[in-house]
Formats: C-alpha cells, structure tokens, sequence
C-alpha cells in the first residue's frame, strides 16, 4: 500500500487518532496531577590533598570509595536521624539517598529524595557534614602535608524528580497516536472483506459486472405504510 494511501485512511478515520491520543495524554496528565510530588536534593563534596604531587593525588582518588564505603551506613543514616529529628528507620532513609564517587573530579555526590524539598536539603547536607566531619578528625592524626579536606562546594538544591507533567503528557500523546493508528489499520483490514460497490465484486471475481438491481424505494415506502 502506498504511503499516500495511509494518509487517506488515517485521514478519513482522523477522529479515532484524535479520542486515542485525548484518552491516554488525558490520562497520563490526570495521574501525574494526582501523584504525591517527589523531590530530589544534591550536593556535591569535594576531596581534596594537602599537596599536588600524583602519589598523594592517586591515593585520595583511591579513596574516594572509601569515603562512600563510610557514607552509606546505618551508622551514618542513624546520625543523620538523629541531628535533624526525624521519625523513620536508618534503613528507610538510606533507600532515598545515593552516595556516589566521580574520581575524576575528585568529588562525592550526595542525592536525597523526599516528598518535602527543604527536608531533602536539610539531608542531603547533614550527610555531607558528615564526611567533613569525619575527615577533619583524620587528619588531626595525619601530618599537615598528608592530609585530605572534604569541602562542600554548594549549598543543596532540590529540584522536582516526579512527576513529571509535561513528560508524560507528551509520552501519553506519542503512545496515543501509535495505538489510534493500530486501531485504524485493524479496522481498515476488516472492512477491506465487505463488498459495497461494483469495484469490489471486480476486484475479487474475475468477472465484470455488467448490471445491478437497484433499491425499489416506492416498495420500501409502500412497506413502511
């Protein structure tokens, strides 16, 4: 079939595409509006050597996992807990929280999630105070030019993680369309095997048509009297 064909027919059943793709971004936008909002707070820490040389540099890299290793406990869940007053379990907290290390930029990454943006923050910096805390107590046992300071770039920001209305808006439209187009060919596949006009006897028999009875409307009106 050529592709100008599909338009004709897409075209000629434009109102099915158009309740599909009304249905599902209806939908979805209904969902995300009813969804209870969740947010998402990070802060970056920054590692950082007393000295510049690539041994001490290498080591603090090194080290990093370490530091996440320290980070993602109960332990430090249960200080979290308890600095900011909070009414849940050390293991709860941890599933909100993702601690990762980006040895490259000799950074530890700290992101929280929680359905309140300021006690997110608030989160997400009492972990990270914990780092520093803990590395300014290292070093106390270290030389001066041997240790390593943890430093907290920026102050937490949240930002809304779900949902996220015009995504899924969007996604409804798009899904909405490809099943309003199956729905189209279906329907158009079916109706192909109905007979309606001299064309389609011809185009199924090899034979031509060469009359046809037509509808005696009088009868049909003298029957309805």
């Amino acid at each position: 079939m050529a592709l100008v064909e599909y338009f004709f027919i897409f075209k000629r059943r434009i109102w099915v595409l158009i309740i599909s793709v009304l249905l599902t971004a209806g939908s979805a936008l209904f969902f995300s509006l009813i969804m209870t909002p969740v947010y998402q707070s990070s802060v970056n820490v920054l590692v950082q050597p007393a000295r510049t040389d690539f041994g001490l540099t290498q080591s603090a890299k090194l080290l990093l996992d370490s530091y996440v290793a320290f980070l993602d406990t109960d332990t430090s869940a249960s200080q979290v807990i308890e600095t900011l007053q909070l009414d849940t379990l050390p293991e709860t907290l941890r599933r909100d929280v993702y601690i990762a290390a980006e040895p490259q930029r000799f950074l530890i990454r700290i992101e929280v999630e929680n359905e309140n943006g300021q006690l997110a923050n608030d989160i997400a910096l009492s972990w990270a105070e914990l780092l520093v805390q803990w590395r300014n107590d290292e070093n106390q046992k270290q030389r001066r030019e041997d240790r390593v300071t943890a430093i907290i770039l920026d102050s937490p920001r949240y930002i809304l993680e779900r949902p996220r209305r015009i995504i899924n808006a969007s996604a409804g439209m798009i899904l909405g369309f490809v099943v309003g187009a199956i729905v189209v060919l279906v329907m158009e596949n079916l109706e192909s095997g109905i007979i309606r006009s001299r064309n389609d006897i011809e185009s199924f028999l090899p034979v031509s048509v060469i009359g046809s009875i037509p509808n005696d409307s009088r009868h049909v009106r003298h029957n309805g009297k």
